[in-house]
């Protein structure tokens, strides 16, 4: 039998009757229905008048032998339960390494770059803000899904449950178009990557654009197509080992490192300091710090499956992935960041800026050791690889969110197995498209991308923090406030590229 759980005490309704009357069956042979906290495993008997039960009350019953009595079968259940979700499981580190390699991404590969403008100051600026900017910013967002009445709910449908059908259909666009510009951003610069491959590595010259963003984004698309579960694999096989060359090229950069960068500050036509520009790259530089250390593309999807798991526990273990995985993913950054600033100098950042490169990209270009060159391109190409996988997951949730939305309007229900065929379709032309363009990646970050990861992953869990009953508890926080401010900077970067086209 289908169990429910629910405060303690059971309840008979017309509903569940036809499980009282099996229960009172059971009862002749010594068994006996116990309200419990249930696991995952619970119940192995499932019969239809159950799950009716079941959809009614959005809780779960388990039945059993109890020698005990009711309450301590209660209470057993729920140390059972608890202890199972503090316990660590495979898939609760296939996770942990998918939010990792979501994060490394063109983020990790043009952070360095952009920071080269800004010079010893950035570098302090990044130095100061990753941690509790990955680490704050995510768990909020973690609890803001985690808020959802239902548990199959992604955040698409904790907006509309919380602010209204109008303010739930605005996020669901803005999110969609948010990780949408990631998503055309990694396009163009696995692209980018392939090409410098085939013509600094392989001396060969590159297919045409059009051809070749075709099979790399086809390529992409018919593994995304495999569904959640083969993406999440596919990335958490990757993580390792990306993990690994990245710390191992780091390593490798040191004897290369100089003083330059320590000493580079914006200036101006007569050598002093130009604070203007210094305040210009400081502001633009933010948002591409919150890109980042960002995996926010992946969070609601993360957030739904642990529910699925752990039920009531699985804030607590949302929490222990995260501090798990944070730490791991912002040391490896900064290390690889700062290792790859300290072995260029500002006018190497400059160049691989206006090539439209990463930076292991452009230390393939430079470097002088064949077999470096090679790892480095290769290492670049999964990097943005796995982000883009990541990333696709939520470009999937958003793009279906608006269609379904659309649907409702229209008295319309469309399930999600036939949105999935109409999503990879639309995204591979959008995606292929850009690709071919070659619009400029760090531009997209700095102006696009980044205020708009900005305000769905640091400013809108904040407002809901104080909006939403729930979470209130989480109120008046320190790290609230930091994570507002990061936020109101970031996403006001937007306002530049609209400025400038004025200017």
């Amino acid at each position: 039998m289908d169990l429910v759980r629910k405060s303690g005490i059971a309840m008979t309704t017309p509903q569940n009757r036809p499980m009282r009357r099996q229960a009172d069956g059971a009862r002749t042979q010594g068994t006996r229905v116990t309200l419990r906290a249930a696991n995952e495993n619970a119940g192995n008997d499932v019969n239809d008048d159950v799950n009716k039960v079941k959809d009614n009350v959005n809780a779960k019953v388990k039945v059993g032998v109890n020698p005990k009595g009711a309450a301590d079968a209660a209470a057993d259940g729920a140390d059972g339960g608890e202890a199972r979700a503090m316990k660590w499981h495979g898939q609760d580190v296939r996770w942990m390494l998918s939010l990792f390699g979501t994060a490394i991404g063109a983020g990790v590969l043009f952070l360095p770059i952009d920071v080269g403008g800004t010079g010893v100051i950035g570098l302090l600026l990044m130095l100061a803000m990753a941690y509790p900017l990955a680490y704050f910013a995510h768990r909020a967002m973690c609890r803001f899904v985690l808020s959802a009445r239902d548990p199959d709910d992604d955040i698409t449908d904790v907006v509309e449950q919380h602010f209204g059908f109008g303010p739930g259909m605005a996020f669901t666009v803005v999110y969609f178009v948010e990780v949408l510009v990631i998503l055309l951003m990694y396009s163009v610069s696995i692209v980018n990557t392939a090409e410098s491959f085939i013509v600094n590595q392989l001396h060969m010259h590159a297919p045409p654009r059009a051809l070749l963003s075709l099979l790399l984004v086809g390529a992409l698309i018919l593994i995304v197509s495999c569904g959640t579960g083969v993406v999440t694999r596919v990335m958490s096989w990757l993580t390792w080992p990306v993990l690994a060359v990245l710390v191992a090229f780091a390593l490798y950069l040191v004897p290369h490192w100089n003083a330059s960068m320590l000493t580079s500050v914006p200036r101006n036509a007569s050598g002093g300091l130009d604070a203007g520009s210094l305040a210009l790259g400081l502001w633009l530089l933010v948002p591409v710090i919150v890109l980042t250390f960002d995996h926010s593309a992946i969070v609601s999807s993360f957030s739904v499956n642990v529910r699925r798991r752990y039920g009531r526990f699985a804030d607590r273990k949302v929490g222990a992935i995260l501090k798990a995985g944070e730490p791991l993913m912002v040391t490896v950054v900064l290390f690889f960041v700062i290792s790859g600033d300290l072995a260029l100098t500002p006018a190497d950042l400059a160049r691989a800026k206006a090539q439209n490169v990463s930076i292991l990209s452009y230390l393939a270009n430079v470097l002088d050791t064949p077999a470096i060159s090679w790892i480095a391109s290769i290492t670049a190409f999964i990097c943005i690889f796995k982000a883009f996988l990541g990333h696709y997951l939520g470009v999937e949730e958003g793009f279906g969110g608006v269609i379904r939305k659309v649907a409702h309007i229209r008295h319309r229900v469309i399930e999600r197995r036939v949105l999935r065929p109409v999503v990879n379709v639309v995204m591979f032309l959008a995606c292929w498209m850009v690709a071919w363009a070659n619009p400029s990646v760090i531009s997209m970050i700095e102006t696009m991308a980044g205020p708009l990861i900005a305000f769905i992953l640091l400013l809108l869990p904040m407002y809901g923090i104080h909006r939403i009953p729930a979470l209130k508890k989480y109120a008046g926080r320190a790290s609230n406030v930091f994570i507002t401010l990061v936020g109101l900077v970031a996403v006001s970067a937007i306002f530049y590229n609209i400025a400038a086209l004025f200017v």
